[in-house]
Order: C-alpha cells, then structure tokens, then sequence
C-alpha cells in the first residue's frame, strides 16, 4: 500500500485531520488509559525511531500490510525532528499528518507511541541531534507554511500527540515503549490510567521517565520486567549501527532512522522469541524502501 497524502499546505485540513486522529487514538477499544493492549492474534511490525528518515515511514507501512488483514499492527515513534531540512526549517510535521490519516483508516492496528522528541515539540524544550534546536526548526517549518495560523495547527499537532499511548503490551508479555524508565521512582498507575500533566515533567513523570530513559544494565532492566509483569522490552531512543540490537536480555532496541535502520515483526499469538532471535529476525529497511 502506498502512504496516504493529506494536503499539507491546508491549515483547515491539518487541523481537522490532527484533531480527529486524536479523538480517535484516545477512544480506541484497545486502550486502557495509556497502554494500548493488543489481541492475541496476528502480528506487530515493532519499529524504532524514524526521524523522518527518507523513504522508511513509507517502507514501514508497506511492510505493515494494513489492508491485509485486520490483525495486522504497527508501532510508530519519534517521527519527527529529522536531518533533512528546507533552508533550515523542519518540514515533518508532514509525517505526523501521514500516521494522523493511517489512525484514522486504521484505528485498531496503527499505533503510535509517545518519544521524546514529540514531548519535547509539545513543551517547546530545545532539543537537537547535532544541527541545531530542532523544535525551533519545527516550529520555523510550521510558520513558513501556515502563517498566522501555524499556532492553530501547533495546537491541533500537540493534541494529537498528546493523545499518543505511552505503551502497547501484548498477553505473551511483549511491551513495547519509546524507552524503559532509568528511575524506579515513578507511578505505575499511570499507564492504567489517562496521563495528566505532572506525568509529561521531570524528573519523576511516569512518561517522562519513560520517553527519556537510557539505564540499560542487567538488573535494571530485569528488575523493571518482574515489576511491570512483561518478559520482553522492545523500544528505541538509543543508537543501534545496525538497526537492532539486544544489549542484555529480555531488551531490544531498533533504530529505523539511518540507512542501516531496521524493523521486526512479532506474533501475537505464539511465545515471545528471545531478544537475540527476534534480533536475527529484523528486516533493512533499505531492502522495502520506494526507489527514487
């Protein structure tokens, strides 16, 4: 399948679009407060970061086979703030638009996931991978397109993606996330319950803990398994040179964010494999890219 095109220079359009994907992804079926939890049945194309890396969003939903089957399910995060920029201006609030129309014609089986990168746009933190303050840059993009009424449209995206689960879980204990907490001081209730605002701030926000964390030792990461009742974490947030990679047990991180960016599915009706099979297991994105 080929990826949806909105008209992005239509503030009326834009709007309209981010704030029905929002409503959409909060009253899902699937969702208790802000995990997402799968059936156990069909599979999950797991992803990591995306960063509007050229030509991997549209790889991903090809791969993802939407119209395939219903119990087809993909997991999208950290889609924006990329390195392929217009005079300086970041441009993907488009990819955002693009997975808005993907949850409105796929309600129950695109998923994304709140990053920190999202969170960061939300709460106008700078952020940068190395060229500069990315949410600036975002922000620069929306005004060149929208004029007077880039605020309204930064509005309609910050509801969008504040409307993003923070967790999607499956009954094999697969639980996926941008990231695991680095902290254990944080509510466990909030992924039972809608996030509030105290849950978005640092230091001890359950979502920010999550979306921000980068402890990955052993113990930490079995601790936080045995407590969060999961057998396996899938998520992105950390560099991976060749797109996936298991760090220590029960943990698998991908980046499909670079030319060497990679993807996995996983059953959902089966056991979970080991993170090094599922490791072995991930497909290049370069291999299902659009050829240019």
């Amino acid at each position: 399948m080929e990826l949806p095109r909105p008209n992005w220079i239509d503030a009326d359009e834009m709007i309209e679009l981010f704030e029905r994907a929002a409503d959409t992804l909060l009253r899902s079926p699937l969702r208790r407060g802000s995990t997402v939890h799968l059936p156990p049945r069909g599979r999950l194309l797991a992803t990591g970061d995306i960063h509007d890396f050229p030509g991997h969003l549209e790889a991903i939903v090809r791969l993802a086979e939407l119209d395939g089957s219903p119990d087809h399910h993909v997991m999208l995060h950290e889609l924006i703030h990329g390195e392929r920029l217009v005079d300086r201006m970041d441009m993907s609030y488009r990819n955002l638009a693009v997975v808005a129309r993907l949850v409105v014609e796929y309600p129950l089986q695109v998923h994304p996931l709140l990053a920190n990168h999202e969170l960061a746009q939300c709460q106008r933190m700078a952020v940068s991978k190395g060229g500069g303050d990315q949410v600036a840059m975002f922000d620069d993009g929306l005004e060149y397109v929208f004029g007077e009424r880039a605020e309204e449209v930064a509005t309609a995206i910050r509801e969008f993606i504040l409307a993003f689960p923070l967790v999607l879980r499956a009954d094999n204990g697969l639980w996926c996330a941008h990231s695991i907490p680095s902290r254990y001081d944080f509510d466990d209730g909030a992924f039972d319950r809608r996030l509030e605002d105290a849950d978005y701030r640092s230091p001890k926000g359950t979502a920010w803990t999550v979306v921000w964390g980068r402890t990955q030792d052993p113990d930490h990461v079995q601790t936080l398994l045995t407590r969060l009742h999961a057998k396996l974490f899938v998520v992105g947030h950390c560099s991976v040179e060749m797109g996936a990679a298991s760090p220590v047990d029960g943990l698998v991180v991908l980046n499909s964010d670079h030319e060497r960016g990679a993807v996995a599915f996983i059953a959902l009706d089966r056991p979970l494999p080991s993170a090094d099979e599922l490791v072995k297991q991930a497909i290049p994105l370069v291999l299902h890219r659009p050829l240019s």
